[in-house]
């Protein structure tokens, strides 16, 4: 740690030039995302779109401005995800200097694993659990029911199971997180492992559309995040507590 308290202003002087980096990133991201906003929908939207056209149907927009937001949201979503990285150094950059020397040197591995595991998180949703999710959608419709979504409504369905899965994703980063820190240790890990499968199933059962195959797809996953977490806490709270004296503290 650092050998003297900075003052507040310190900080939030420093809080606000990070904040510019962040937002001034998510802005450029976002500016080069506005030159295909039409050709982002399709692709972050394909599992509904290929779902609504298997039925026969077409996405629909009710408003006359609807199409536009639709693609404004898109593209700051997008920009949002291309921005990451660089949100994920500037926050790091923050906290950095209030921790020890040993836990400064994870800022690459914090950066990497984080946005890996989210882009992960994405990417199985976008290629297992959406194109399930909405089949399951379009085969409640009945000869009495005739299904129209809009724009908005599957923007709103689909970027909200993208974030939700990417974050889900994040959990070996929380737990080995409060392993590092002390909260949790290895073994309690391990020894709760019946107790966090079972929550896997039941926020599973809660995320995902009544049928055995979509929650099995989303608990798997988590159960075998866990298991990670696991490993990955052992081998890190292993190092000898040398290493995890402050900056500039002998070794008495």
């Amino acid at each position: 740690m650092t050998d003297e308290p900075r003052p507040i202003l310190e900080h939030l002087a420093e809080l606000r030039r990070r904040l510019f980096w962040i937002i001034g990133a998510w802005a450029i991201t976002s500016l080069a995302a506005s030159f295909w906003p039409k050709e982002l929908f399709e692709i972050l939207m394909a599992p509904a779109i290929d779902a609504v056209r298997d039925s026969g149907h077409t996405l629909i927009a009710v408003a006359p401005s609807e199409l536009f937001m639709t693609y404004l949201k898109t593209i700051l979503l997008t920009g949002f995800v291309l921005a990451m990285p660089i949100t994920l150094w500037q926050l790091w950059a923050f906290v950095a200097p209030g921790l020890y020397a040993s836990e400064r040197r994870l800022a690459l591995p914090f950066v990497l694993s984080t946005s890996s595991l989210f882009a992960i998180g994405c990417a199985f949703s976008y290629f297992f659990a959406l194109p399930i999710i909405f089949q399951y959608f379009v085969s409640l419709e009945a000869d009495y029911v005739h299904t129209s979504w809009t724009t908005q409504a599957v923007f709103s369905s689909v970027a909200s199971m993208y974030l939700a899965f990417g974050v889900s994703f994040q959990l070996p980063i929380v737990l080995v997180a409060l392993a590092l820190a002390g909260v949790v240790t290895p073994k309690q890990l391990a020894s709760n492992r019946k107790y966090a499968i079972l929550v896997a199933f039941v926020a599973a059962a809660i995320l995902t559309p009544p049928d055995a195959t979509s929650q099995i797809m989303l608990a798997v996953p988590l159960c075998l995040l866990y298991e990670m977490s696991i490993w990955v806490s052992r081998l890190l709270v292993r190092k000898p507590k040398a290493q995890l004296l402050p900056v500039g503290t002998p070794e008495s």
